[in-house]
């Protein structure tokens, strides 16, 4: 796992970016994820697109979760936020872009037909995630098994309560169930690409980082994947006991290594 500091929100986008735009320049399949941490990395792919000519003519993404019971049409589901944010502003065919159908009658039969989708895609190339303040990636709670694919999961009353804001802050509003990729689906990616920034997420980092590997902090299962890059700025970094090693480490990388 490499962990990356990065003085502010901006300049974690603009890392993220660069570790993005080279598997968009290849037409990879990508794994995007939602909610207000990959904003400002998704703004900045638009930029590159309109300025730098960055294509995604080439790629596939697929959303990592989606509630249950909500259209795609729904202003809250993840499909509309993704392109309302994202895939509507660059070169990527709509029908390239798959989430979950959380509408779906068997939502068993939905989750292994997701999976199968990913796996003839020929799996993901670079995941993109966020992470909860208890540890959570996609909606993967604490104690999700490692080995888990995508599947129906009840929200924990916290991350109801976390994602009420983009529900006019009305709990009541907030889906209690989606379907989000299993620990092991996210784990079969090729590059798992974690962003956190603000010091809610301090305490959340260090566990994934440097605590032990355990179900009660699912994003710890960074620590044993052959290719796991952790991008946060300087606040979400303030608990991390290697702080200063992770500096170093990236200021004085060989130019050969890539992200």
């Amino acid at each position: 796992m490499e962990v990356i500091i990065r003085h502010t929100a901006d300049d974690v986008a603009t890392v993220a970016a660069d570790v993005f735009e080279r598997y968009i320049r290849q037409g990879k399949t990508l794994g995007l994820a939602t909610g207000s941490t990959p904003l400002a990395l998704y703004t900045e792919l638009i930029r590159r697109h309109r300025e730098d000519d960055l294509s995604f003519a080439d790629c596939k993404a697929f959303l990592l979760d989606e509630y249950v019971g909500l259209p795609r049409s729904h202003p809250q589901s993840y499909y509309r936020f993704i392109r309302d944010n994202f895939t509507d502003y660059v070169d990527i065919a709509d029908e390239l872009v798959q989430s979950p159908n959380g509408l779906a009658e068997d939502l068993t039969a939905a989750g292994n037909d997701y999976d199968a989708a990913i796996a003839a895609a020929g799996g993901i190339d670079i995941q993109l995630l966020g992470i909860g303040t208890d540890g959570h990636i996609g909606f993967n709670e604490p104690g999700s098994s490692l080995n888990s694919t995508t599947r129906l999961k009840t929200l924990h009353p916290q991350t109801i309560a976390d994602n009420a804001r983009f529900f006019d802050d009305d709990e009541s509003q907030v889906p209690h169930h989606v379907l989000t990729q299993g620990l092991g689906t996210i784990s079969r990616a090729g590059h798992l690409l974690l962003l956190a920034t603000g010091e809610g997420k301090a305490q959340a980092i260090a566990d994934t980082v440097e605590g032990p590997v355990t179900a009660y902090c699912p994003a710890s299962i960074l620590q044993l994947h052959n290719h796991a890059t952790v991008i946060v700025d300087e606040a979400a970094a303030s608990k991390l006991r290697g702080a200063t090693y992770y500096r170093y480490a990236f200021d004085n990388k060989p130019q050969w290594q890539q992200i």
